[in-house]
């Protein structure tokens, strides 16, 4: 089929061959009458042979002979005919005459052009700027302007026939080798690939930015939202203290009640006995690598002595550190076998209390109190209250992709409700821990912290910490690492390594808290390997509270004296002054806590 194309647009420009033959005696007489070169003529075949063999598709030799010189004929091909003249131009001192008749090829438009062919096909048809003289004579300067157009049009059609013979291959081949319609090579592959790499890389970027931006438009919304509840209820209680409906109703005295203790917020004095109902919850006492087969850990909660071990099962249990025999410390004896043994007189306790073993005596029926215990995710804990304990134990463990690095317990010489109150500060932090992880940071202009009108969780402004108070002692905090105002964005979610923390600040007794601190990190596993890391750790979270607890002891001693540690509350005490308002809840025994859930 190739073949017979190639041999069909042969025969297409042979059939102007007939005429060229008999037009070059007469282009000789022309060239030699004006003086006219033959150079150019020539020069004007070769472009046409170039362009003709460039796009041949057949490559052989004979075949591009043969092309060259049908397109050299075709160059030629000049539609002149001479005759005597009646006008004789005087300019050029022309003896005799001739006359030109203007010959314009057959009428049609253009082909369709290919977008890779653009540049080389896109020659003006010249007919358009050519009048029209048929069956005219003309003088010598208007054959030559004659002559000019057809030699333009002469290549516009070479043009347009060599581009018809480019189709009709190009369809050929289509038809002949489907593969070839997509064929591209390695580089131009690897080179679409590249781009297409590169623009999804920016749409990433983008809807990372998007993200970004909408994370930050929901917060400002959510503290707006604060903003206007806060208004609204200093609105509503000042129009309830003008204006007091009188109500025997016991639920209209809780609201008032509650409402009154909202408004209010006086934290001074000794410490007021615990509550029992502040015990009605499940407290982490200890992590579970801590706790051996063979070993104890005493403790105090509420104001109570406790001793913690293992029993056979290698279940925790968690039992008071007084014999029943004659109120001595457990926690000087040993576990043997599951059982916790006094080391007075040897009597041994189970993890349920009751005492198994009287050596030197006849046994009785002899138990101590031993509080409901349970280990989960890698904590023990326990139900101190008298309310049976809830079915279910709230989870403590980093978010996803968070490795745990150390876990470190600290018993501490405050009241547990001080060390919170410091925990859920920020803003204090570029003034107290200067030696510390805060050295070197910038006080901001305004610190914000960022929460819902009904919550205890909330993100710092504009540090990049998320944090949480999560009832009854633990707060959790995730840190962007890197100085606040400098950083790859104003949240921890744009921030590429980040620090986890837990602290539960067990209530030991009235002037004394139990630590338990859990650091977790998304970067750096290699860190747990380390040898003694564990102390290097444990150091930096000594050198911070240190930094924190002489402020804080100082508070607790004026405090015992009567000063109000709360007397003047500011917006960026906002997480504090909430757990606050949720504890005097508890411990005033409301039906329904604040900011729950």
């Amino acid at each position: 089929m190739e073949g017979q194309l190639r041999s069909l647009s042969s025969q297409l420009l042979i059939t102007r061959i007939s005429k060229i033959s008999l037009l070059l005696s007469l282009l000789s007489k022309i060239t030699t009458k004006f003086n006219i070169h033959t150079t150019s003529f020539f020069f004007f075949f070769l472009i046409r042979w170039q362009l003709f063999a460039k796009f041949r598709p057949d490559p052989d030799p004979n075949s591009v002979e043969m092309s060259a010189a049908i397109a050299t004929v075709a160059a030629l091909a000049l539609p002149i005919s001479f005759s005597r003249s009646s006008k004789i131009s005087s300019k050029r001192g022309i003896s005799g005459g001739f006359r030109v008749f203007a010959i314009i090829g057959e009428e049609g438009g253009s082909i369709e052009r290919k977008k890779p062919w653009n540049t080389l096909f896109e020659v003006e048809d010249p007919r358009s700027k050519l009048q029209r003289s048929d069956g005219k004579f003309l003088d010598a300067y208007q054959a030559l302007e004659v002559a000019r157009f057809d030699i333009q049009f002469c290549d516009w059609k070479a043009r347009q026939d060599v581009l018809a013979i480019m189709l009709l291959h190009e369809k050929v081949v289509e038809v002949l080798n489907p593969l070839a319609r997509e064929f591209k090579s390695i580089g131009t592959l690897k080179k679409e690939l590249a781009e297409l790499q590169e623009g999804l890389a920016q749409a990433h970027n983008q809807v990372h930015i998007s993200e970004a931006r909408v994370s930050r438009a929901v917060d400002k919304l959510a503290y707006m939202e604060t903003l206007v509840n806060d208004k609204i209820m200093q609105e509503r209680t000042v129009s309830e203290d003008d204006v007091s409906p009188p109500s025997t109703s016991t639920g209209s005295a809780e609201c008032m009640k509650n409402r009154q203790a909202r408004r209010s917020l006086n934290v001074s004095g000794p410490v007021q006995p615990y509550s029992p109902r502040l015990k009605n919850f499940w407290y982490p006492i200890a992590f579970s690598a801590d706790l051996k087969d063979d070993t104890m850990i005493p403790l105090d909660c509420f104001e109570e002595s406790w001793v913690l071990f293992r029993g056979k099962d290698g279940k925790p249990g968690c039992v008071r550190n007084t014999c029943a025999h004659r109120a001595c410390p457990l926690d000087l004896g040993s576990v043997h076998e599951g059982r916790i043994q006094c080391p007075y007189h040897g009597w041994e306790y189970s993890t349920d209390g009751k005492c198994e073993k009287m050596p030197s005596t006849k046994l009785l029926n002899v138990r101590i109190k031993a509080l409901p215990c349970f280990e989960q995710e890698g904590m023990i804990w326990i139900w101190p209250g008298d309310d049976p304990p809830t079915a279910s134990l709230p989870s403590l463990l980093p978010p996803s992709g968070f490795q745990i690095h150390a876990e470190i317990v600290m018993e501490l010489p405050v009241e547990h409700g001080l060390l919170l109150d410091n925990l859920l500060d920020l803003a204090h932090a570029p003034f107290t821990h200067t030696s510390t992880f805060a050295k070197g940071w910038s006080v901001p202009s305004m610190v914000k912290f960022l929460t819902p009108a009904n919550g205890l969780q909330g993100y710092w402004d504009p540090y990049p910490i998320d944090m949480e108070f999560r009832p009854p002692c633990m707060v959790l905090s995730t840190i962007g690492i890197s100085k606040p105002g400098k950083l790859e964005g104003q949240s921890t979610r744009e921030c590429s390594t980040h620090l986890h923390q837990l602290h539960v600040c067990l209530p030991s007794s009235r002037n004394k808290t139990r630590l338990l601190y859990r650091m977790s990190l998304d970067f750096a596993p290699i860190l747990k390997y380390v040898p003694f890391m564990q102390y290097v750790w444990r150091y930096f979270a000594e050198q911070v509270l240190n930094e924190d607890l002489r402020l804080v002891l100082g508070q607790q001693e004026r405090m015992l004296k009567g000063a109000n540690i709360w007397n003047l509350p500011v917006s960026y005490d906002k997480l504090g002054v909430r757990y606050r308002l949720w504890r005097n809840s508890v411990e005033e025994g409301y039906e329904q806590e604040p900011f729950s859930k």
